[in-house]
């Protein structure tokens, strides 16, 4: 079992910057995938980035490549997303998410239906 919480959403002007944060419970954090979405109202949740259980693999959606950046530390069991140059269109609920990849229900980092655990999710809103 894994539990999720984020923290660092918040109001930022368009341009500014925020970093997101993670805290995982349980003992296989590091053997986790760990991917980070987002929701705007009326839309579909979509993926933003993700993170390999060694950190050497890491995906990004085109829409935040070069703007964000994805890492983790487990030894605090904790995840971190870095958002640079943040847009208006970057506005949503941004959430957390966990896999063990052996897990049948696994489809790759991009699917939220691969992840079986999520965070309650956090508010990101960027004014322009």
């Amino acid at each position: 079992q894994v539990q999720l919480v984020e923290s660092g959403g918040g109001l930022v002007q368009a341009g500014g910057s925020l970093r997101l944060s993670c805290a995982a419970s349980g003992r296989t954090f590091s053997s986790y995938v760990m991917g980070w979405f987002r929701q705007a109202p009326g839309k579909e949740r979509e993926f933003v980035a993700a993170i390999g259980w060694g950190a050497g693999r890491t995906d990004y959606a085109d829409s935040v490549k070069g703007r964000f950046t994805i890492s983790r530390d487990n030894a605090k069991n904790t995840v971190y997303l870095q958002m640079n140059s943040l847009k208006p269109e970057d506005t949503a609920i941004y959430y957390c998410a966990a896999e063990n990849t052996y897990n049948t229900r696994w489809n790759g980092p991009t699917l939220p239906r691969s992840y079986g655990y999520w965070g309650q999710g956090t508010q990101v809103t960027v004014s322009s």
